[in-house]
Formats: C-alpha cells, structure tokens, sequence
C-alpha cells in the first residue's frame, strides 16, 4: 500500500452495503475489487447495515457471491448491536420478544437470550424486552403484541428507524414506520440503535481491536451511515454510488459532513486530494477552483464561479468548501446554496 493513499492512513473501514457495496442484487461497479485490494494490503474490512432482516451469516454470503472475502464475524446488523446491548443488561436466558425477521431472532439466541414471537393469546410468559427490527412478515399481530409488552413495562429497544426501505420496484416502509406503529399504543419512544446512532460503529470498531480515529466509516446516506460515524467518532467517507449527491450534500447539517467525498471506491487506492482555500469564499481542489462573488448591484445576491469541470469530483469538494464555509457564516441560506449550485452547473 503507498503510503501516500486514502487508504493508507487507516488500519479499518466500517463499510456500509446498499449503495455502497450492492444495489440490490448487483455490485456497484469497481466496489468489489477495490475493497478485495484494500483487504489484500492488511486492512480489515467490517460490513455494517441498518437492515436487520438478515442474520450476518446471510449477508456474508451474498457478499461472497459478489466476489468479497468475507464471513459472518465481518458483518454488524442492527439486530445484532441490538442484542448485544440488551445482553450486556439482562439475564442469560431472559425472553425477549423478537419483532421481525430471522436477523432479530437469531441475534439474540447468538447472544444468550430467549427470543419469543408473539402469539395473540395474552398467555404466555411476559417478555422482559422487546426487539423491534424490520421483517417482511411483521404483523398487525406482532406490532400489537410489541405494544402490549411496552406497556406492561418492557424494555423496548428498536433495531433503526429507517423510513423506507430500497427494493427493486421501488421505496417500500421502512422499520421506522412499523416502530411509529407500536408509539402510537404506548407512551415512550424505543431506544435506537442502528445509524445514525454509534453503536454499530462501535461495536465494528471494537471488531477491528483498533480506535475510532483510525477506521473510515463508508457510506452513501449523510443522515444515516456519515451521521452515524460521526457520532462514535469516526472520520466518514461518502461515494457517489448511492442514494445522497451534491444538493444533499450542500444542504447537510454540520454532523453529516463527511470528511472525505469519492465517485466510487477505486479513490481509496488513490492520493486524497483535499480542497484548499484561505479562508475567504474561494477554494481549489487539483485544477479546479470555485468562488462565490457578490453580484454588482442592489439585490443582486451572489453567484458561483466554476472553473473545471462540474461534474468532476474535485471540483464538487472545492464547491462544498466554500458553499458550507458561505452557509456557516451565515451568507446564504441552505436552499440559497443549492440554487447558486445548480445554477453554476445548469
């Protein structure tokens, strides 16, 4: 590995998968290979999603069939950062009840705990916690019985919030709707643990044996997989393969900046070349340089100045620079921000 690479100031990357690694059934192009490289170079790769449908052995393999050299200890789910935390408070054994799919069920057996479904009967044995994750088979049924055990006074841990969920004929409810379900009945809100919270982040961390400042977490959501890094204290990268781009990212919240902008995973065997600017409204990235100018005249407003290629990436890092540095210092409004951007590239 050169020393000089992205990659190479890092000993892990907690990699995110829809739209990171796959769309769907598909690999994203050049993902593959450039993550088999970085594994080639000693550098350990954990896999985390917020989908908790899956048990980890599932997700390894589908990954396998891609081409990636992974197994189930790779791999962090929503489900398993879930059960792990209810673990590490309750008793071996205790029953927790299992709102979803195999991932959640699974999840707490790997764990030491008994998960129940429910049964609509009122007769069984009061669960002590209830692990709501999403499943293409949740019921009106489990949803009620979910409720019925939050209001007797179970712990109520949810595996993510997700509005919606990608599928290949488009956005479905996500685990986010079915948890708004069970809060309409009972009067808490879950404790969340996937993205954007840390502890998926740090239960990978843990994984690697290494410290959040030297782990790259990868993702192509700002509010989720940059979010979420952040939050445990990871640098955060987000490739332009998925779901969030250019307006998404002028719009986004200081917490969901990343670090680091890539088209795709090959920039990880690559210099990083990090814009620059000296503090005024300008900056350059390789040959690209942009500015925002006060437009002459009263009311006028302001205007972005390109020079490079727009779509070209170095040249979207020079624009964040300046358009968050205009944001922050109050100059122009999000929306404003994402006007001049379309309009320097129209």
């Amino acid at each position: 590995m050169s020393a000089s690479t992205l990659l190479s100031r890092f000993e892990g990357l907690v990699c995110d998968l829809d739209g990171v690694v796959y769309a769907g059934p598909t690999a994203i192009p050049h993902a593959t290979a450039a993550l088999e490289q970085a594994k080639g170079q000693g550098v350990q790769v954990v896999y985390a999603t917020n989908n908790a449908s899956r048990t980890p052995q599932d997700v390894a393999q589908h990954l396998q069939e891609l081409g990636l050299s992974v197994d189930a200890g790779d791999v962090v789910t929503s489900a398993t950062a879930g059960a792990q935390l209810l673990a590490d408070s309750l008793d071996g054994g205790a029953r927790v009840l299992a709102v979803g799919g195999d991932g959640v069920t699974e999840a707490l057996r790997a764990v030491g705990l008994r998960p129940v479904r429910a049964s609509g009967s009122g007769d069984v044995e009061r669960p002590v916690a209830v692990l709501q994750g999403y499943g293409a088979a949740v019921t009106a049924q489990d949803l009620a019985d979910a409720a019925y055990a939050v209001q007797d006074g179970a712990r109520w841990v949810a595996t993510n919030t997700d509005r919606t969920l990608p599928t290949q004929r488009g956005r479905a409810p996500g685990n986010g709707t079915l948890v708004d379900a069970v809060r309409a009945a009972v009067d808490r809100d879950p404790q969340v643990v996937g993205k954007p919270g840390p502890a998926m982040y740090e239960r990978a961390v843990a994984v690697l044996r290494t410290v959040p400042s030297k782990v790259l977490g990868i993702g192509d959501r700002l509010e989720t997989d940059i979010a979420g890094a952040h939050a445990a204290g990871l640098p955060a990268l987000l490739v332009l393969t998925g779901v969030h781009g250019m307006v998404d990212l002028v719009r986004a919240a200081p917490e969901q900046r990343p670090e680091y902008v890539v088209a795709d995973l090959r920039e990880l065997h690559s210099p990083y070349a990090a814009s620059t600017s000296d503090g005024s409204l300008a900056a350059r990235c390789e040959g690209s340089a942009v500015r925002l100018v006060a437009d002459r005249g009263a009311g006028a407003g302001w205007s972005l100045e390109l020079s490079g290629h727009p779509s070209s990436v170095v040249t979207l890092r020079a624009a964040l620079t300046v358009l968050w540095r205009a944001i922050d210092d109050g100059e122009i409004a999000r929306d404003d921000a994402v006007t001049l951007w379309r309009s320097s590239v129209a």
